[in-house]
């Protein structure tokens, strides 16, 4: 699986650059209480992003195992009035982009409308709105023939909006959207795993995730002392990360070679990683990520 930019890559969302971002609007909107955090550079958040597998690439290996849509999966965009504080709505606005991806993936439009709703809704709520146009967003939840030109123009985006967050000093908001998104990417893997215990990649794509793991719990760290809710949740995600240790991965080194694809001479990494994972492995994962998730929603 080709290793992507993360999040906004499943929301769909397209920059629009003619509209300027509404401070005063961002500030009145934060929550009561200031979160002092470090500040994580833009190249840090940047670098794992790249590293995590985008949940729409996981909706594309989803359906081509043969795996119905399943709308149980999903966080119901009912929920929505559930979320007030900007923790909640961060977290949710990259869960609802995740289900997003995953409804356009199985061309359910009606249910993506109403994710679309939502999420407009919450990006609003955290003044971000102006960084989704919804006629775009329409546009392209229509197709999803071009996810490669999808992807960057995506990517794009969240590199606006964390960017814009950066300079609000709420780098945390970004870390939380990314933690939402990856949240809901791997209960909707685990799910599926669980349905079909003899497919092979799923299991692998669930291992991939330990390195991933450790970034987002990293990044959850650097504000575990200024943030109760974010301490909380890191606590959890050590819990998860305390499971994927018994995974082993083993990477077998092999030189790369070059490729002419398109007329273009590319490099082509030739090494390869065995994923060492169990059942056991796999429904322990499951339990602990449907128990995050179930306090991230409620």
């Amino acid at each position: 699986m080709r290793n992507l930019a993360f999040l906004v890559a499943v929301l769909f969302f397209a920059c629009n650059s003619s509209k300027k971002p509404d401070e005063q609007a961002f500030l009145d909107s934060l929550d009561s209480t200031t979160v002092e955090g470090p500040a994580i550079s833009e190249e840090v958040i940047s670098s794992i992003i790249q590293q995590i597998p985008s949940p729409l690439e996981i909706s594309v290996l989803l359906k081509e195992s043969g795996t119905k849509y399943d709308k149980n999966f999903l966080n119901s965009s009912d929920n929505l009035s559930k979320y007030n504080s900007n923790y909640s709505k961060s977290l949710n606005l990259g869960i609802y982009g995740t289900d997003l991806g995953y409804t356009n993936i199985y061309e359910q439009n009606q249910d993506g409308l109403d994710y679309m709703a939502a999420i407009k809704e919450l990006a609003d709520g955290l003044s971000i709105g102006q960084f989704f146009d919804i006629e775009t967003i329409g546009r392209l939840a229509t197709n999803s023939k071009n996810l490669d030109s999808l992807l960057l123009i995506t990517t794009q985006n969240f590199n606006s909006i964390n960017h814009y967050l950066q300079e609000q000093d709420r780098a945390n908001l970004s870390v939380l959207l990314l933690t939402g998104g990856w949240l809901e990417a791997m209960h909707i893997t685990c799910q599926v795993a669980q349905k079909d215990a003899g497919n092979q990649e799923l299991k692998n794509t669930i291992g991939e995730q330990k390195i991933i793991l450790e970034n987002i719990v990293l990044l959850l760290s650097f504000y575990k002392e200024v943030d109760q809710n974010m301490a909380s949740l890191l606590e959890d995600m050590q819990k998860l990360q305390a499971e994927y240790d018994k995974i082993e991965i083993v990477k077998t080194y092999k030189e790369s070679t070059f490729e002419i694809v398109d007329g273009v001479m590319v490099i082509k990494d030739n090494s390869t990683s065995e994923i060492k994972i169990t059942d056991e492995n796999i429904n322990n994962i499951t339990t602990l990520i449907s128990d995050i998730r179930k306090n991230v929603i409620s």
